[in-house]
């Protein structure tokens, strides 16, 4: 029997009507009943890159839709939180001027919450308070990772967050890319990022660059985490413009007209890979999180309200960027001898101005702004651009 946590919400959209359609979809998806208006609300950004690229982050619509639809609905925008994080690569004010959300968050008076000022608390202190899975260990946070011990946010705990994930594909996420052993009948590089990676950047620290080498474990561990420490999981994903390619920056724009919404989030990733045509199962955060229970990646055992998308195969293709492909060499590939040194603070500037160069000075001037010129005629691309900068 299909669970009611399982009901992945689905709608077509366009230019014209996405603020009206993403209300449409979060009355659908009966918000209301879980996220209760006198307790304060984590809405979690995603920030891919500092830069504007279509697809790369949370679109401002997406945003507008969300914030918008819950003031309207009787909201306090004073118990509404925004948050995101910085990466190695990212920059938290930059991230919120070129992707637009700074002009949003100010017209309807929410709070944005930099987690970079935010304290981080041991996660071995907490009690887990809503719900607790027997036998459920965490795979890869400890050690490895952290040696002066696993952190989470504490602002996060107790409160109920809203992620908002766009579709794209991503060379981190398969087996190669990341996991503690090869797992059979899995792609051997790359996959998808949506509902359950949108946890990697509030939860961990920027320390989290680390964690690529275990990318399945980990994404699985912070979803056990969430279940412990929010009373309401949600995720509210923008597929307008998806990403198909190098992701999760170096990416083709691929105009696709879709909104989606599920509190079942390996359900609404295993509903998003099917889409950009995978095989959800065989990707190995969807297939450790099925298996251990914590969510439904079968596909066929999922319950679409909404548009039907069981015909839908986009035929997405991952790719890796220099970067990522050089990254995996040390980590897992013939360079990983050098790996011990790649962890030390002064090696690890190497990759960091290594991905800056790459990305901010060579592709993103060079193919990436023609993607954005010709993005920029489209009917996205002119509601991107009627968005104030500031």
């Amino acid at each position: 029997m299909k669970s009611e946590s399982s009901q992945i919400f689905v709608i077509k959209t366009s230019p014209k009507t996405v603020l009206e359609d993403y209300k449409k979809l979060l009355n659908m998806a009966n918000y209301e009943k879980y996220y209760d208006k006198d307790k304060r609300i984590i809405i979690k950004l995603n920030l891919s890159w500092s830069k504007f690229f279509p697809a790369c982050s949370s679109p401002p619509w997406q945003l507008e839709g969300l914030i918008k639809t819950m003031i309207e609905d009787g909201y306090d925008p004073k118990k509404i939180f925004t948050a995101e994080n910085r990466t190695v690569v990212t920059n938290i004010k930059k991230g919120l001027m070129g992707n637009k959300w700074n002009p949003i968050i100010k017209k309807y008076g929410v709070w944005f919450i930099p987690l970079t000022r935010i304290p981080f608390i041991p996660y071995e202190s907490l009690k887990p308070k809503f719900i607790t899975l027997k036998n459920k260990q965490l795979h890869a946070l400890d050690s490895k990772i952290f040696p002066e011990g696993f952190k989470i946010p504490k602002f996060y705990v107790g409160k109920p967050i809203i992620h908002l994930p766009t579709m794209k594909t991503h060379g981190h996420t398969g087996a190669e890319g990341g996991s503690l052993k090869k797992t059979k009948g899995v792609m051997k590089h790359g996959g998808i990022t949506c509902a359950m990676k949108n946890a990697f950047g509030g939860l961990l620290t920027k320390r989290r660059h680390f964690s690529h080498q275990y990318m399945s474990e980990v994404l699985v561990d912070l979803l056990i985490i969430q279940k412990q420490i929010h009373p309401s999981i949600f995720a509210v994903v923008d597929g307008t413009v998806c990403g198909d390619g190098a992701g999760p920056r170096t990416m083709i724009p691929r105009i696709k007209n879709f909104l989606l919404a599920g509190y079942d989030q390996v359900a609404v990733d295993a509903a998003v890979a099917h889409m950009l045509g995978f095989e959800p199962l065989k990707l190995p955060a969807i297939k450790m999180a099925h298996d251990e229970g914590l969510g439904c990646g079968d596909f066929d055992q999922i319950e679409f309200i909404g548009e039907n998308v069981s015909e839908i195969n986009w035929k997405f293709k991952v790719k890796r960027s220099l970067v990522i492909w050089g990254d995996q060499m040390v980590r897992k590939g013939p360079l990983q001898f050098i790996y011990p040194l790649f962890r030390s603070e002064l090696f690890f500037l190497g990759p960091i101005y290594a991905s800056k160069i790459y990305h901010d000075m060579f592709w993103y001037p060079t193919k990436g702004k023609k993607l954005i010129k010709k993005f920029l005629n489209t009917g996205w691309g002119k509601i991107f651009t009627s968005y104030p900068e500031i």
